[in-house]
């Protein structure tokens, strides 16, 4: 597990709870320390117990990916590059890749499971990608979740699921790598959409109107940008939209409301305390969007109010106009 956040947390308790041995890489020095020592990370999801037989914490990546041979990458999308500085191809050869990073390279628009063929050699059969609908904090809380495995090889995206499945998440497995990957992207940038009118004092008739509008935005994209046979209803596309839009743990929707009550980026982004990852994503989804010119007046709106720093309050307004 390369990662040491509540996702990553999470997800290593459903992997330890399975009897797996997890190589864990973390960062963070103090939570390095409270997992040898307690049991347990201090920073994120610190209610989550781990046999210390069941982990080993570790500062040094190379020696936790040489020692694993499966890697989860559960790293905030903006980190991804510096976290893995120090990588190279050779070092993820025959390595089943997993990520749980639900965002794109910044600077360079790219996937993940683009970034790690292209940068790293890795074949697609030899990734997988994790989709919700999921909240770390629920999973923490072993309330009933489910997780869609996406993979071009039937036989990664089984294993994978295999490895997840247990008394409190279901999984299932799917082939659309891109479409669940972009939709994860996607519904991190109408999230903050959501956050910001909910700041901006929209009510719930509203807000249905908003994410309506907002699947119907995922589906033309991932359609152009990968057109396959879907059903967008799946709850690897609508479910994720829905929880990330709606629930009181999404920090997209949480770092949006504060754009809406009046915060500036820079200062919403200095009082969470986790990565907002619909801030990376939605000029990631702009320039992608250069090329394939799909309508999408949310996600433009939510591009003109984080970086054109256009007003909340006008261009809501103006996007209402667009809906329906």
């Amino acid at each position: 597990m390369i990662g040491g956040g509540s996702w990553a947390t999470a997800l290593t308790k459903v992997l330890t709870d399975n009897k797996h041995a997890v190589n864990w890489w973390v960062r963070n020095p103090d939570s390095r320390k409270a997992l040898k020592e307690h049991g347990h990370n201090s920073r994120y999801i610190s209610s989550v117990h781990f046999e210390k037989n069941s982990i080993h914490v570790s500062e040094d990546l190379i020696d936790t990916i040489r020692k694993s041979e499966i890697i989860f990458l559960a790293v905030p999308s903006a980190f991804i590059k510096i976290t893995l500085a120090a990588i190279h191809p050779q070092d993820l050869k025959h390595k089943l890749i997993v990520s749980a990073v639900k965002g794109m390279i910044p600077q360079e628009n790219s996937v993940m499971a683009d970034y790690f063929h292209n940068h790293f050699a890795v074949q697609y059969s030899n990734l997988a990608v994790i989709s919700g609908p999921c909240h770390a904090e629920e999973v923490a809380l072993e309330k009933l979740s489910y997780l869609t495995i996406a993979s071009q090889d039937s036989n990664t995206a089984n294993l994978v699921a295999n490895m997840l499945r247990c008394r409190y998440m279901k999984t299932n497995t799917s082939d659309d790598i891109y479409g669940t990957e972009y939709s994860a992207v996607l519904k991190n940038v109408y999230a903050i959409a959501s956050g910001i009118c909910n700041g901006l004092g929209y009510g719930d008739n509203f807000q249905a109107v908003l994410i309506s509008n907002a699947i119907e935005e995922i589906e033309r994209f991932v359609k152009a940008v990968h057109p396959i046979s879907r059903d967008i209803k799946d709850s690897a596309y609508l479910g994720d939209l829905l929880v990330t839009a709606y629930s009181q743990f999404s920090r997209n929707r949480t770092f949006g409301n504060m754009i809406g009550r009046g915060y500036s980026v820079k200062s919403a982004q200095m009082e969470m305390n986790m990565i907002a990852e619909g801030y990376y994503a939605s000029a990631c989804i702009n320039e992608v969007n250069k090329k394939y010119k799909v309508d999408m007046p949310i996600a433009q709106a939510v591009y003109n109010i984080l970086y054109q720093k256009f007003s909340p309050l006008l261009e809501v307004r103006l996007l209402s106009d667009k809906l329906k």
